[in-house]
């Protein structure tokens, strides 16, 4: 919910959403959000990709320098305080660590996308459900069917396929030059920025339980900002390189998979399963991987769109046949 697969908490959490309308019942409008907020994480990794070879330790922190600034003026009118997180049983150290992870998951999730197919990239980084699944069993002991894991099992054999596929390049359409020489390690930084967003969401989950969105998301942007600016800051330098590219694929990136995406998520989630919403998440990499071939000629190997297969399908198995 990437980010993009980067959804944010509130967006899977049956707790937060008691009642889920039946189909009838779901206006026309909640269909044509939901197709937008895909549309705008499925865009994700295409801005970055337009972004060329900027900084992508900029780009993360810019996009959510906007994503704070375009929020405060919501988060100033609902009232929120650190004193009304207190209040409420939540202590502030744990939305700030959540956004230490969130802030990292885009540092890998946008340098993956230099480094790799966008195709490659949006499979494994919506690979996050398999994951929690993984995390919430380790973590909370929660059981689930042997239908699941075999889910799990198929999405890690595929993904592990992908990288093999993927060491020799992609190509593309003109002359099938190798594209991406260092795809297998743009593979793992998507996979491994799966991983972040897994322990990301778990962190958010019980605390979207006492606190309001808002409240919750501002101070995780905050201290997911101030992460990779300090990140940029020891790698890259300072002052930064700014650009005007730079700028404006920052603002998009906010204000379209941030802001646009996880709002419609948000408004979905109450006439549609989080469940569901999860699994659509995978529409992402499919609209991604169409848009990357029609305007940057990217075409994967055969061998990787079979393994691209293995992972979505591996990841539906697993979300129909859990709890």
């Amino acid at each position: 919910m990437s980010q993009d697969t980067d959804l944010s908490p509130h967006i899977h959490e049956r707790s937060t959403a008691p009642h889920v309308e039946q189909g009838h019942h779901r206006p026309i409008r909640v269909y044509l959000l939901l197709a937008i907020g895909i549309l705008t994480f499925g865009l994700s990794p295409i801005l970055v990709r337009f972004a060329g070879e900027t900084d992508p330790l900029l780009l993360a922190a810019g996009r959510l320098l906007f994503s704070i600034l375009l929020l405060f003026p919501f988060w100033l009118r609902s009232g929120s305080s650190p004193a009304e997180m207190k209040l409420q049983g939540v202590k502030l150290y744990w939305p700030i660590l959540a956004g230490i992870i969130l802030g990292f998951h885009f540092v890998l999730w946008i340098s993956s996308i230099q480094l790799t197919s966008v195709a490659s990239a949006s499979v494994l980084v919506t690979m996050h459900p398999v994951l929690l699944i993984v995390l919430e069993y380790l973590f909370f002991k929660n059981r689930f069917p042997l239908l699941t894991w075999a889910g799990v099992l198929i999405a890690l054999a595929g993904s592990i396929l992908l990288g093999v596929a993927d060491s020799g390049g992609v190509y593309i359409l003109e002359g099938a030059t190798s594209l991406f020489p260092t795809a297998p390690l743009g593979n793992l930084l998507a996979f491994l920025a799966a991983v972040l967003f897994a322990f990301y969401f778990l962190i958010g989950r019980s605390i979207r339980q006492k606190t309001s969105w808002i409240n919750y998301v501002f101070y995780v942007y905050v201290s997911a900002t101030v992460t990779t600016l300090l990140t940029l800051c020891t790698l890259s330098g300072w002052p930064p390189e700014l650009t005007r590219i730079a700028i404006l694929i920052s603002f998009f990136l906010a204000i379209g998979p941030t802001l646009i995406g996880h709002g419609a998520m948000n408004y979905a989630v109450k006439y549609f399963s989080a469940t569901l919403l999860a699994t659509l998440i995978l529409a992402e990499a499919v609209l991604a991987s169409l848009m990357a071939f029609f305007l940057f000629g990217e075409v994967p190997s055969m061998l990787s769109l079979f393994a691209m297969g293995v992972i979505v399908f591996g990841i539906t198995f697993t979300w129909k046949k859990a709890p």
